[in-house]
């Protein structure tokens, strides 16, 4: 059933003798129903002309401003892989979306500059699929988003001028928000049509998403005079080309009176001079995050990268030494690393390790088995004797909280080896171990000030368990605050923290090792190995 009413053919006809296409004309006579929009363009140019009455050959008459009459649409492959390189073919499309001559004629659309003809056609569908799958994305749903020219906007605003002067004389009123989005429409014939050609659902909260961007070459020209009109609402931003953005159209648009409109834009819009061309196909997939906990056994291994002045002063970490591996088989593009605290170089992380999160950015494998994951973790152990990883697997975003929230709120267990300058016995020692819930503050240490703020933190040593060793030597055990600075704790940073062990046993103190037994976060769960 043809979705027009009679109430419409007054504004059917004046839009299509102005060079408008028939998924437009049904947009502004308000048909918010998908159906009309899915039939082939062919099909619905000829139905429209069976509506009105009319010859083909008396509407092409009737044009004010006719179309060029070759218009070429630059190849898909071509439009994309000339961001990179400078080829030369094209070809034009029919307007039932097949591949046609140079010289086929071609009316473009005076309002959507042809997305609502070829572009949603299945051969454009099947073109984009194409690229979809060639991009080796593993994916079981999408969302699919669209870019449109800027000016589509200013020529929407001038034809809805137009349609909205015409059915004043009928007192009949049409507000913007009557005529059915471009977006929409667009929509509403190519969502079924990539679903059943890729075989997969479009979701909007799909991971994986599948982005066009149209451009045309007389954006600047159709919007030049809103920016001598508004120039408030156009100002250059660092990450934009242009500053005719949609977003800045559109706040002109609303900006601007009418007549003033009118006396700058014809109305209705001029047919261009050519069709919309496509800049762009991007696919891409929203990260995923692994985590889980590292044992640390190198007294030599920065937890991340150690380069100063661009000069990389050790060869590996335990970021790399985890996430190459991720990235590989995860066939990522990039990785970020955040953990719960971290150790210095010449610190070990013992016990049952400390938790981890690896973001794993634009990821082109997504799915594995728990075997495979486990697999994935032998592989990185058996990779290295200077870590060890444990309980690996995929968790959410929102997971990763938990191992954040512990930073500062848990608690952390230190064993040290100390060294005093006065000859000690096991008795000057022992009053450490009486000592509960110790509060000290700790001004920023002067080896971390180049990277932290300065501030004094309150910080709490929970309990102390010392072991003599000889007379300039003992262990400390320690249960700390998460965020203990503990080598400051032990030699007082030239004062910076107190009390300290050296204030407290009226001594010089210094730290000679350092390990982390345990990093209490029961975060990432533990898994059965």
């Amino acid at each position: 059933m043809f979705p027009l009413t009679e109430e419409n053919k007054h504004v059917a006809q004046l839009l299509l003798s102005t060079g408008t296409c028939p998924r437009c004309i049904f947009r502004f006579c308000g048909v918010d129903f998908h159906a009309p929009y899915k039939l082939p363009y062919k099909e619905l140019l000829n139905e429209l002309q069976k509506f009105l009455d009319t010859e083909k050959d008396e509407l092409i008459l009737e044009v004010m401003n006719p179309p060029p009459k070759k218009i070429r649409l630059q190849e898909l492959e071509d439009s994309i892989d000339n961001l990179s390189q400078n080829g030369e073919g094209r070809i034009s499309l029919s307007q039932d979306g097949s591949i046609a001559s140079k010289n086929s004629n071609l009316n473009v659309c005076n309002v959507c500059l042809g997305i609502l003809q070829e572009f949603c056609e299945k051969d454009f569908v099947k073109k984009v699929c194409q690229k979809v799958e060639a991009s080796g994305f593993e994916f079981t749903s999408l969302v699919f988003s669209v870019s449109f020219p800027p000016q589509l906007s200013v020529r929407e605003h001038a034809a809805w001028l137009l349609v909205k002067q015409e059915m004043g004389k009928q007192s009949l009123s049409l507000g913007r928000d009557d005529i059915v989005q471009l977006k929409e429409a667009y929509k509403w014939i190519t969502h079924p049509l990539f679903s059943e050609e890729l075989g997969v659902p479009i979701d909007g909260k799909s991971l994986f998403e599948v982005s066009v961007v149209f451009a045309h070459p007389e954006t600047v020209e159709d919007c030049h005079f809103l920016a001598a009109i508004c120039p408030d609402c156009f100002k250059p931003a660092k990450n934009k080309q242009s500053v005719f953005t949609r977003m800045a159209v559109m706040k002109a648009l609303n900006k601007i009176k009418e007549e003033d409109f009118l006396k700058q834009f014809p109305c209705p819009p001029n047919s261009p001079k050519a069709v919309c061309t496509v800049l762009e196909i991007e696919c891409a997939h929203g990260a995923v995050f692994v985590a889980g906990r590292y044992n640390k056994y190198s007294r030599n291994l920065p937890q991340t990268p150690w380069i100063i002045d661009g000069e990389r002063k050790l060869e590996s970490s335990v970021e790399e030494l985890i996430s190459d591996h991720l990235l590989a088989v995860f066939k990522a593009e990039s990785f970020n690393f955040s953990s719960s605290g971290r150790e210095d170089v010449d610190v070990r992380t013992l016990g049952n390790g400390r938790p981890f999160a690896i973001e794993l950015v634009n990821p082109h494998r997504v799915h594995f088995t728990s075997q495979e994951i486990k697999e994935l973790q032998q592989k990185i152990n058996n990779s290295s004797n200077k870590i060890q990883v444990r309980d690996l697997q995929l968790v959410t975003r929102e997971a990763i909280g938990h191992m954040k929230e512990g930073e500062e709120e848990k608690t952390k267990t230190y064993s040290a080896l100390i060294w005093t300058d006065k000859a000690i016995q096991k008795k000057d020692i022992e009053f450490l171990n009486d000592i509960k819930d110790l509060k000290i503050d700790q001004k920023t240490p002067l080896r971390v000030l180049h990277r932290r703020p300065l501030a004094v933190r309150a910080r709490v040593i929970h309990s102390m368990e010392t072991q003599y060793v000889d007379e300039h030597h003992f262990r400390l055990r320690l249960k700390t605050q998460a965020g203990t600075y503990i080598k400051e704790f032990v030699h007082g940073d030239f004062g910076r923290t107190k009390p300290n062990i050296g204030s407290l046993m009226n001594v010089t103190a210094d730290i000679l090792e350092l390990d982390v037994e345990s990093v209490d976060v029961d975060w990432p769960p533990a898994l059965d190995d």
